[in-house]
């Protein structure tokens, strides 16, 4: 003999009040075959309610047992309750508990999406189940734009969505006008004559008529089980659930009906939710814009460097800056920098010789410095011609009073007239002008010192009177390390003089220490920025809390026509990466736009740049906000009760 489709033995169901305990079921035993229509009748708070939610597991016993088609309810996961929720039953609540956001046609769909079946055929089989209830006419209607008994209708049809093996109907016509009411139960009969297990829970009498079977409960118990001698309907077939697909297919259909219910849900509270992002805006463009400017301050520090030379070592008499015993060393000379020039890791060397002088043109003058070097300093300081040309190495050999003159000395001495081929006294010694180096902007000295450019054996024996060098400058081949450079340079001349007596500095030890200080100073205020974005973060988390507590009733309805705890999940946690992830996005949208306009409006000495780097860890970080704040609620959502979810208005 095959088992009912429904069995209870013993069955109780105890909730806590206080220090007691109240008993709303008590040791029921009940059997129910399918395709019976049975209501069960009974007093506000008999227990009616609470036996239906057994029924339809959306509640569990606290002892007894409860089998469904043989099946032992209490050995059941969450998971599985909700597939036999999916698949075999079908839920009509007194309130319609329709989703306000989608049509008629789209609520209907809800319990075949999480079976996984395809687009198109459960949109087929939605439009059919509205059209045979009256309601082709109001497929793209939402709840709030249809009657109540349309509601109803709707929510019949949500019920047989996915076969609706057994239909539990709670208080159907509780709010309905009596025609309607009527012909709801109409279509309950008619149901149940097409094989339908139809299971009503009512208090009216005259409802509980139209079944064949009525069931009494007060205070828990079961008082009354009688047939009303309502003929039977004829043995049909019973209803078998719509098979859906599985895999990978049906994980993709929930998961963008997932995404679509998270975007609808964003789109119902627009405002709430822009605030919610806000945070997480403000956040990622503190955090890409500081780290742009850091960026762009170190490119703007390292060029500046570069202006006094690229990647170059200079060497010094004397042990370190400030030596007192420096002045008497006198061992570094031309040769020596001849010697420097044939090491493999050399690009180019200049002597200097430097002193100040008073500079004359007719009857202009001014202090400036005179600096004596080679034909390769301006390779080795990377400077450019405005005008004439640079001396070679036959003037340096030949003393040759030729000089290049900076643009400082140009605008001083020769205003706006063409100073090529001009001469000019440097203290006491004519010099033909042969070239106007061009302006170059540096961090270091004065921007409006005077300097002119003259062979340094000129300098030498013309003005100083002297054989020795003030200073070496190197410029190292490209890929050489400074320091290792460095090192080889003291070396060699160690070895020429026989005693170490000079020391080096090197250009990329400045740019070293200015890229970890500006790097530590980016991260610092990076880090900075960032806590706006955990603050932000934690925005989210409570925005969704709330909005969990919102959408608690939604919650129950979806659990109730068969959503796995995941998919719950699934949705909030979707919501929560979107918020955050459309929150990046503007949140760098924002940062480009204040990093072209401080690129404009500051010029060259404040520069913003953002990496694509930055952009990327940017998206990433906003979405592990929304993963790790959005997790909390989504789990707290997934847990949620279905009966006590149904429960809350």
């Amino acid at each position: 003999m095959a088992a009912p489709l429904l069995e209870l033995t013993n069955l109780r169901r105890e909730y806590p009040a206080g220090d007691q305990v109240i008993a709303a079921l008590r040791d029921v035993t009940l059997s129910i075959e399918a395709g019976e229509m049975v209501a069960i009748v009974g007093a506000s708070g008999s227990g009616k309610s609470t036996l239906m939610n057994i029924l339809g597991c959306l509640d569990r016993p606290t002892s007894g047992s409860y089998r469904v088609a043989g099946r032992d309810t209490a050995s059941l996961e969450p998971d599985e309750l909700a597939e036999l929720r999916r698949e075999h039953f079908g839920f009509i609540f007194q309130r319609y508990h329709l989703m306000a956001d989608l049509t008629a046609l789209a609520n209907v769909e809800v319990p075949a999406i999480y079976a996984g079946q395809p687009t198109g055929a459960r949109r087929a089989r939605a439009r059919s189940l509205l059209t045979r209830f009256g309601l082709l006419d109001r497929l793209d209607h939402r709840p709030s734009q249809l009657s109540g008994g349309q509601q109803q209708r709707v929510s019949i049809s949500r019920a047989l969505m996915n076969g609706g093996q057994l239909i539990l109907a709670d208080e159907p016509t509780g709010a309905l006008d009596r025609r309607s009411g009527a012909d709801l139960m109409k279509v309950l009969e008619e149901l149940n004559a097409e094989g339908h297990t139809v299971i009503i829970v009512t208090h009216d009498m005259s409802v509980a008529e139209h079944a064949r079977r009525v069931i009494e409960i007060s205070d828990g118990e079961i008082i009354a089980d009688r047939l009303t001698g309502k003929a039977a309907p004829p043995p049909v077939s019973r209803p078998t659930p719509t098979p859906g697909s599985t895999g990978v297919l049906a994980i993709t259909q929930r998961l963008t009906e997932a995404f679509r219910m998270a975007l609808m849900a964003m789109n119902a509270h627009r405002m709430r939710s822009f605030l919610t992002m806000l945070g997480i805006i403000i956040g990622i463009a503190s955090v890409v814009s500081v780290v742009g400017l850091g960026q762009g301050t170190r490119a703007v520090i390292l060029k500046q460097i570069s202006s006094i030379g690229t990647n170059t070592v200079d060497v010094y008499p004397g042990k370190d800056f400030g030596d007192e015993k420096a002045a008497s060393i006198h061992t570094l000379t031309a040769a020596d920098a001849d010697a420097l020039a044939t090491q493999s890791f050399v690009d180019s060397v200049t002597p200097t010789a430097t002193t100040s002088v008073t500079l004359r043109y007719r009857n202009v003058s001014a202090t400036g410095t005179v600096n004596g070097v080679g034909e390769q300093y301006f390779r080795v300081r990377d400077m450019a011609m405005a005008q004439g040309q640079v001396f070679d190495r036959l003037a340096v050999r030949q003393n040759s009073q030729e000089v290049v003159i900076d643009d400082n000395t140009k605008r001083k001495l020769f205003g706006d007239t063409d100073a090529v081929g001009q001469v000019i006294l440097l203290g006491s010694v004519p010099c033909r002008v042969i070239g106007v180096a061009a302006h170059k902007d540096s961090a270091f000295g004065n921007g409006s010192t005077l300097s002119v450019y003259v062979p340094y054996t000129t300098v030498l024996g013309r003005m100083l009177g002297q054989a020795y060098l003030r200073n070496i400058t190197v410029r190292l081949a490209d890929g050489t390390p400074g320091d290792v450079a460095a090192t080889a340079i003291v070396k060699l001349l160690a070895a020429r003089h026989g005693v170490q007596d000079i020391f080096t500095f090197s250009t990329d030890t400045i740019r070293k220490t200015i890229e970890q200080s500006t790097a530590a100073l980016t991260g610092l205020i990076a880090m900075i920025a960032a806590i706006a974005l955990v603050v932000g973060g934690i925005g989210v988390m409570n925005i969704m809390l709330v909005s969990v507590t919102e959408r608690t009733t939604e919650i129950g309805v979806r659990t109730a026509v068969g959503a796995r705890r995941s998919d719950i999940m699934s949705q909030f946690m979707i919501e929560a990466s979107l918020l955050c992830l459309i929150g990046g996005a503007l949140g760098v949208s924002l940062a480009l736009g204040l990093a072209t306009l401080i690129n404009r409006v500051a010029g060259e000495n404040l520069r913003v740049v953002i990496s694509p780097l930055s952009i990327v860890v940017a998206f990433g970080f906003s979405t592990l906000i929304g993963v790790v704040f959005g997790f909390m609620p989504a789990r707290n959502a997934a847990r949620l009760d279905p009966v006590e979810a149904l429960a809350r208005e």
